[in-house]
Parts: structure tokens; sequence; C-alpha cells
């Protein structure tokens, strides 16, 4: 029995900057994994993709983390564009990985089990379910809210979210996607109508102005924490999270899961790449940071 585990494809990502080209691997399934990977918890990751990226499961091996790979005949690819100023982005999507199924999952085992989809047909709502009799679901809703026409990513809404939510005990969303998923421009509104489909605990991601969380009819505000130089602030809901789930997993109450997580994520935009620091890390960065 694994404390937590998370399901979801690890990506190809190329990024193109107007003075560089990049590749990396990306997604949640990694971010995320790389930034549980320095906790006291036990950890498992499912994913799959193609032969040729295996390199990226041997990299996260090297960390010290448990891996359960499944084969796909592509691997997500992702390209990411961005023009001059760093806010404007075209994505494409080149080439999609294999559904996760039940049949990968079943003998599997965890108490919570994080959910990143990419893409809205990555995860059924069948799925769903049936890892809900498993354990307590967390879900990161992004994916669902993607729909990929001509090989370009666009936004789009999620028709089964009312039927899947009722199977997750905590949300994570960042302000955009809480307005997409809910309809809601207020935040406040948008937690409390999730919560009436039946989500536990709404977390809702605000870059530099913080985060939000509701649950049980309480708002929990939580700060964010910089560094004194930001220079990479990739994966930071997947670092986030990883920080807050490994806090709740340990018993730890709402709010102070949402400043260590916070504080994580926070002091991952202090380098790039995914998060390699340890609890001592972020409890040390908590307690010198002004929020």
């Amino acid at each position: 029995m694994y404390d937590i585990c998370c399901i979801g494809h690890i990506t190809s990502d190329k990024v193109v900057n107007p003075g560089a080209v990049m590749h990396m691997p990306g997604g949640t399934a990694y971010y995320f994994s790389c930034a549980i990977s320095g906790l006291d918890v036990s950890y498992l990751l499912i994913t799959a993709l193609a032969p040729a990226e295996m390199p990226y499961v041997d990299d996260l091996r090297d960390k010290g983390i448990k891996v359960n790979v499944q084969p796909s005949a592509n691997t997500v690819y992702f390209e990411n564009i961005y023009a001059q100023n760093q806010d404007e982005r075209t994505q494409n999507v080149w080439a999609k990985a294999d559904a996760f199924t039940m049949a990968q999952i079943q003998q599997e085992n965890a108490r919570i089990f994080h959910l990143g989809p990419l893409l809205a047909d990555d995860i059924s709502v069948e799925l769903i379910k049936n890892i809900a009799a498993k354990g307590r679901i967390s879900l990161d809703v992004q994916g669902y809210l993607r729909k990929v026409e001509n090989n370009k990513v666009q936004p789009a809404d999620w028709p089964d979210k009312k039927e899947a939510l009722q199977y997750v005990d905590i949300l994570k969303a960042d302000v955009a996607e809480l307005l997409a998923l809910t309809g809601q421009r207020q935040v406040s509104d948008g937690a409390m109508l999730a919560a009436d489909w039946g989500v536990k605990e709404v977390v809702v991601t605000n870059g530099s102005q913080g985060s939000l969380i509701y649950s049980g009819g309480i708002f929990y505000t939580i700060p964010a924490y910089r560094p004194q130089i930001i220079v990479d602030a990739t994966g930071c809901g997947d670092t986030y999270m990883a920080g807050y789930l490994y806090k709740r997993s340990k018993g730890a109450g709402i709010q102070q899961a949402g400043e260590f997580a916070a504080a994580m994520a926070g002091l991952k935009t202090a380098s790039p790449g995914p998060f390699t620091g340890i609890e001592e890390d972020v409890q040390q960065f908590l307690a010198d940071s002004d929020p």
C-alpha cells in the first residue's frame, strides 16, 4: 500500500523561444514525481510512453522513484511556441499516448491517487469511478479542459464533469481553469459550486497572488512565498500539489499543508527544471520568507 500514487503521462516537450529551441520531459507525472521524490513518503508513478522515451523513466528511477510504466505506441508530444511576450503561447500536440486502463492499475493500491491527465481522453470517467473504490482521489483538472483540433490545443468544457467530480476528494485548478470548469467569475463561487458537485477540498492556485482552498464550508487563504529571483515557474502547480498531498497524507491540516505547498512551489521557481529539494529545505524557506 503506497501513501500516494500519481497516474499520468510523461510528455516529450519541445519548447520554442525566440532565441532557442529546447527538448525536455514534462507533464504532471514528471514534475509531481520529481518534487515528491525528496519527501518521506511511499510513492508510485503509473505512466505510459513509447520505448524511445524510456530514458525519462530511467532518470526518475535513478532518483529512487518507483515507476510502473506501460508500453504505448506513442509518447505525448507537446510543442510550446512562445512569442517575445512569454504570456503568448501556441501549443501543438503532435502525438498522443494510449489512454490508461483499469488493467494497468488494478494491482496497485494507495491511500491517495493523484490523477494528472494532460488531454481529455487520458483517464475516462469510468476509470475515475473504479479508482475511487481503491483510495481517495486528487485530480488536476487541466487536461479535461483541453481539446485538440488540427494538432492545436484549444480550451474546452468538460461534459462529464458533474458525473466525475462526485468521486473526487481533492480538486486542483488554477483561476482560469476554475472559471472554465464552473462558469463562475468569482473564485469563491466557483469553489463552492465544485463542492456542490461533490468535491471535498477545492484547491485554487493563482501564481504570485497565492492560493485558496475551500473545504467544509471554510475558505483557507494561502499566501505566496517568493524567492529573491524567479528563474523558472514551469511545473509550479505540480510541485504545489506534491507538497500539499504529502502534508495531508501525514495528517497536517489544510492551512498548514497549503502553506507548505506554497513554499515548496515558491522555492521551485528559484531554479530551472523540476524541484529537487527535501522537506528541510522547504521548512527553512518557509521560516525565512515574508509572504
